[in-house]
């Protein structure tokens, strides 16, 4: 009984120590940059500062309001669900993979509907700052795609966990973990020739001028860059951005179409560089182990969670019927609650947006160590400070991104440094001393630019 009151405390002790284990061990541990202090005013206009806080301050807030309707919706159907809710999955325990499925589908769909209000709102004030450039119908099309594949996916993971759940009633945590980190392998692998293209159109970086310069950054960065695409996201929005993805044969790296064609070459070749080193410091691979460290005391949390949910339920349910809890055949154990039927779906849904949300934030601070690694690779492979600040000050005039966020905000939501950090980067890196090689090897560059 003891170890029972204090089953879910050491979980959610372990999981806590595995993130910040995780990400202390997983850190850069070389090649960062002290960044220089910088004052917003000196790279941006009063005007700018305005609209971006105008902007953001607000959007901040419908997200906010967004996950709070998403927890206050998932915490009714899995601590107060509807009387029809239950009997249906009651019923469905007879087909517990379908009717798992069936439930997955239907909370995700629901959460895609009681959200769009919020979403929309923040669609359209995108839209109104010049942000965004779709149409309601083009909108529309996205968050009907977006919804059904993420009701697909969830009806697939909640068959899954039910499936685990039957065949390892008291221990499901254990291939819960494990499938999680393959589900991630395989979908960092498929998502650029699966899903990626369902929203936008990929084509290949035609030979040219271009070309020739990322190869030849990649050559000076030895990396195997794999294709490099450009994407056109100028359908939708007047943001830059550009990404590395994929693993193996999907490996690529992602240009903005509005980069390409807006920005000056030397800030094109800060993006590219940045991206480089996310491949040189094989950081989807640093992601990808961080999960791996953090998913078995996750999921261990996830089940202790789930069953002190089903464990209540089935009280209330068996003082209101005088019926047994041990149930039919098929059934998890006295003890485990709702396990490896289809009513511990909800409850599952519930307590993986609550643990997902935490572990999120937790990433979040390795994430900013990844990126800030990352700025400064591409300061030493490209020795063009000046298109670096440059850079980072049109991607936040460009994506009217909030130059100095607010502490708590950076620290639970930013994956990047903020964009005043980023410029101190630049700002240190002129500052340092210039060694004779580094010197020779930018007159090198600069006349290689220009021949």
């Amino acid at each position: 009984m003891r170890a029972h009151r204090y089953a879910l405390p050491t979980a959610i002790l372990g999981t806590v120590v595995a993130v910040g284990a995780a990400s202390f061990v997983l850190r850069p541990r070389s090649g960062l940059i002290e960044p220089a202090a910088v004052d917003a005013k000196a790279y941006f206009s009063p005007a700018q500062l305005e609209r971006t806080h105008d902007f953001r301050r607000p959007q901040a807030l419908l997200g906010l309001l967004g996950l709070g309707v998403t927890g206050g919706t998932l915490a009714l159907l899995a601590l107060r669900p509807p009387p029809r809710m239950r009997r249906g999955l009651e019923w469905a325990g007879g087909r517990p993979l379908i009717g798992a499925a069936a439930a997955g589908a239907g909370i995700s769909l629901l959460l895609a509907a009681v959200t769009l209000p919020v979403d929309a709102a923040a669609q359209r004030r995108a839209a109104e700052v010049g942000l965004s450039t779709q149409g309601l119908g083009l909108w529309l099309g996205d968050v009907a795609r977006s919804a059904a594949l993420s009701a697909l996916m969830a009806a697939a993971g909640a068959a899954l966990l039910v499936g685990l759940a039957r065949r390892f009633p008291r221990r499901w945590w254990i291939p819960a973990s494990l499938a999680t980190v393959a589900l991630s392998v395989l979908f960092l692998f498929a998502a650029p020739v699966l899903v990626a293209p369902l929203f936008n159109r990929f084509t290949p970086l035609p030979p040219g001028e271009l070309r020739s310069e990322v190869l030849d950054l990649a050559r000076r960065a030895g990396v195997q860059v794999g294709e490099v695409y450009r994407v056109d996201a100028s359908r939708r929005t007047t943001g830059v951005n550009a990404y590395v993805g994929g693993l193996g044969a999907t490996k690529r790296v992602v240009l903005y179409d509005n980069l390409i064609d807006d920005f000056p070459r030397d800030q094109v070749r800060s993006v590219v560089a940045h991206e480089l080193a996310h491949q040189r410091h094989r950081d989807l691979y640093r992601g990808l182990l961080w999960l791996a460290l953090v998913a078995p005391p996750a999921m261990l949390l996830l089940q202790r969670l789930v069953e002190r949910t089903g464990t209540r339920h089935s009280g209330a349910e068996r003082a209101s019927s005088g019926r047994s809890g041990t149930g039919r055949s098929g059934t998890a154990p006295t003890g485990a609650g709702h396990s490896g039927t289809p009513t511990m779906v909800p409850a599952f849904a519930l307590w993986l947006a609550v643990v997902g949300f935490c572990l999120t934030a937790g990433s979040n601070a390795l994430s900013r160590q990844v990126e800030s690694a990352a700025d400064a690779f591409a300061l030493r492979l490209t020795q063009e400070p000046e298109a670096f600040i440059a850079l980072e000050r049109g991607l936040a005039i460009r994506n009217v991104a909030d130059p100095d966020p607010p502490r708590a905000v950076q620290l639970l939501f930013g994956t990047h440094p903020d964009t005043l950090e980023r410029i101190g980067y630049g700002v240190a890196w002129k500052r340092r001393p210039i060694r004779s090689a580094d010197r020779e090897s930018s007159s090198a560059r600069r006349a290689q630019a220009g021949s």
